[in-house]
């Protein structure tokens, strides 16, 4: 791995903001740099993973825990924030009025190395579309690092010093706020829709994060975008970034779209390629439009059309997205945990053609149910709603549709059971995050398809 250590970081007094896993990372790579660093998290010890904590502890890092100390920011050389720490608190705002440098975790990941990276940011679908691309570059003889908000953070690939050809990594919006220099080679947005606005000020600030992926593209980089986006339709970046536009039709500007059930792609050396759609087992026109974000991205890379088209015919999609977990008397069970916006929540209920029970609720994201309740007429037949959510969506279905509430997910699976018939589906898309009762949406996932088997026995 090449990496850039023209920062000497040794006796650098460091704070990392943070101690997740990203966190642990970043904190155990400036130790083994010779670094004097210092961990903060706000949650107490008992919360945190005593194995990370102990790991740092082995390489002489201080933790501290229940909250940001004023004199720990203050007082340090550099500081590095984990994804998940707003940059606006009032520790971060004091270093930085100082000088202080204050860096992303990403940003500071980036610096380290000196290999291609492909990016992907949208507000649904990027986890998919990024195991797809590394499943394709794999495929395609590529040593790939696949990471980033999905799974495995680069700051892993930093300390593991792994050999490889290629970084591909996911981003969110948390993770663009806090770039300076990251420059990918290939960009993608996928899609923006309203989500995280209970930590944005509007939505034009979420949304300009998102655009900040490209930012330092030049005319030998690519940016992909999804032209059906009406935002990314109208995103024209002031850099010269080459603009590989895509959508379901054939349109003036467009680089691919959707015809006799094919990818068309015709790109600027003129050539055309078709890449059919009838081994491609994922549900919803959503999924087709990433699809030929992946395929776009697969050619820039000069992988051979026939790899590409094994790799998209072989892959079958990713757990906790539109997952079909289980059928019990005619009724189907799906799992779409991974739908924790309003957005993604709409493309899960439109991806299906037959009867619908929705579950859906969960911590709520500070956006307008409204758009949900539209998409759920005519294919839901009643709504179960749970979590601090279920009363502001109750509000909100109410004569629209029936709804019940559930105290769990145990409960939320029965009730819609007993609301179905034979050819019904359960679908689980809750348009919220999952942080009121679960861990994680995976968490979730996890406890609806538990609570599905139950039903056999029952």
């Amino acid at each position: 791995m090449s990496t850039n250590r023209e920062i000497n970081y040794k006796g650098q007094k460091a704070v990392v903001a943070g101690l997740g896993v990203s966190g642990y990372f970043t904190a155990r790579w400036l130790a083994l740099s010779g670094a004097m660093v210092t961990v903060s998290d706000k949650l107490p010890l008992a919360q945190l993973k005593p194995d990370l904590v102990n790991k740092l502890r082995d390489l002489d890092v201080r933790i501290e825990t229940g909250g940001h100390k004023e004199e720990t920011f203050t007082n340090a050389d550099l500081i590095i924030i984990s994804p998940g720490i707003p940059g606006d608190i009032k520790v971060l705002q004091l270093a930085a009025n100082k000088g202080i440098p204050v860096i992303g975790e990403m940003e500071f990941a980036a610096s380290l190395v000196n290999i291609p990276i492909i990016a992907i940011t949208g507000t649904n679908g990027k986890t998919t579309v990024t195991e797809l691309i590394g499943v394709m570059l794999k495929d395609a003889g590529f040593k790939v690092f696949v990471g980033g908000n999905i799974g495995i953070p680069l700051m892993a690939h930093v300390v593991m010093e792994e050999d490889v050809d290629l970084l591909v990594l996911e981003l969110s919006s948390y993770q663009l706020d806090t770039i300076d220099k990251f420059c990918p080679f290939v960009s993608i947005i996928l899609n923006i829709s309203p989500d995280h606005l209970d930590r944005y000020p509007d939505y034009e600030s979420y949304i300009q994060s998102k655009f900040s992926i490209c930012k330092n593209q030049d005319d030998k980089k690519v940016l992909i975008l999804n032209d059906d986006d009406p935002r990314l339709n109208a995103f024209n970046p002031s850099n010269k970034v080459k603009i590989l536009r895509f959508g379901m039709k054939k349109r003036k500007g467009r680089h691919a779209y959707i015809e006799d059930r094919k990818i068309k792609v015709c790109l600027e050396n003129r050539r055309e390629y078709a890449f059919s759609l009838d081994s491609f087992t994922l549900s919803g026109d959503h999924n087709i439009l990433n699809l030929i974000g992946v395929v776009l991205c697969g050619l820039i890379l000069l992988i051979k059309p026939d790899q590409i088209k094994k790799s998209i015919s072989t892959f079958k999609g990713l757990p906790n997205r539109l997952e079909q977990v289980g059928e019990v008397r005619g009724v189907t069970f799906i799992n779409d945990s991974k739908a924790t916006n309003v957005d993604a929540a709409i493309k899960a209920v439109m991806s299906f053609t037959r009867p619908l029970i929705l579950i859906a609720g969960g911590r709520p994201k500070g956006a307008d149910y409204i758009a949900l309740v539209k998409a759920c007429k005519g294919r839901v037949k009643k709504a179960i709603l749970m979590g601090e959510a279920r009363d502001s969506m109750a509000s909100a279905f109410n004569d629209h549709l029936p709804v019940s509430s559930a105290n769990n997910m145990k409960e939320a699976v029965s009730l819609a059971f007993s609301e179905a018939k034979k050819g019904d589906m359960v679908l689980l898309a809750p348009a919220c995050s999952s942080f009121d009762m679960f861990s994680d949406y995976i968490h979730r996932g996890r406890v609806f398809s538990s609570a599905v088997k139950e039903l056999y026995g029952g």
